[in-house]
């Protein structure tokens, strides 16, 4: 897009594109709740006949452009008008076609879940990166494995970070919120290694990458440790299998019955965050 193209955007239409609506309007005003923190009362306005915005809890305001660094913490103009462009065509609706094992695509799964008007984008809004930094995670660590997903589910419009598995679905998470989007499975990233890291949930997955413990290891993600099964033909190729597991009863079964499978190929690494649930947790009382 071309620098007139991205100012002729309205900006209310480009929040609407991130599934942002107004809260109230007022001839030309438009109020919002502030698409880039947190706040229950509408203090975000924008004028759409002159095209500018105001935020009355911070003070600051301008254009389109301006907006964009708000949302990316930059004050460079080339970073502002990318992520205007990737945010006003990127987050359309996913065309793709996911096969599953019922025969059904991704729109029939949605429909039956209730998720509606799903799209996908980089992963840049503010709130979502601050639920992240809050339980120790970067956005060096969370922009390259995550999506951002925005979607309606009974009527109302969501977003949340996504963390895609090997099927296409998403696990999907928000301060408030934790679901995923069909279809469930687990997730792999093959880097061609003979060892393996292997974690219920992917914000310990990402905690452990924050902690610099993969050196370029395969990790896999149950999403579920009633996917333990589903992990097995891949898990079976490796020598060495490094368990993060919770500290807690399922955690424990988990690793039971993965040591019967794998006996000797198999490391527990929980000693290393012993005292705590799970490696999220330590991450966040060790060095936050």
């Amino acid at each position: 897009m071309t620098i007139e193209e991205i100012k002729a955007i309205p900006i209310a239409a480009f929040l609407a594109r991130m599934g942002y609506e107004p809260a109230r309007r007022r001839g030309d005003e438009y109020w919002y709740l502030a698409p880039y923190r947190e706040e229950r009362t509408a203090s975000f306005q924008v004028n759409v006949r002159k095209e500018i915005w105001h935020d009355f809890g911070t003070g600051q305001g301008g254009d389109i452009f301006n907006l964009a660094g708000e949302f990316i913490g930059s004050g460079d103009f080339k970073a502002q008008a990318r992520f205007i462009t990737e945010t006003w065509g990127g987050l359309a609706p996913e065309h793709k076609t996911v096969s599953c094992t019922d025969g059904s695509d991704r729109e029939n799964l949605l429909k039956k879940e209730s998720f509606t008007n799903v799209r996908f984008g980089p992963l840049y809004n503010r709130v979502l990166l601050r639920y992240l930094a809050e339980r120790g995670i970067s956005s060096d660590v969370a922009v390259p494995n995550c999506r951002e997903v925005r979607y309606t589910l009974h009527g109302k419009r969501y977003f949340a970070i996504g963390f895609r598995n090997v099927s296409d679905g998403y696990e999907l998470r928000n301060r408030f919120f934790k679901a995923s989007l069909s279809p469930k499975d687990i997730s792999l990233m093959d880097n061609g290694s003979d060892t393996c890291n292997l974690f219920e949930g992917f914000i310990d997955c990402l905690s452990w990458l924050e902690l610099g413990l993969g050196y370029g290891d395969d990790y896999l993600v149950l999403n579920s440790v009633s996917l333990l099964e589903r992990s097995f033909p891949i898990l079976d190729r490796y020598e060495r299998i490094n368990c993060y597991l919770d500290r807690d009863e399922a955690g424990r079964r988990t690793l039971e019955a993965l040591r019967k499978r794998y006996a000797d190929k198999l490391v527990d690494c929980s000693s290393l965050y012993k005292g705590y649930k799970d490696l999220n947790e330590y991450l966040q009382h060790k060095f936050l």
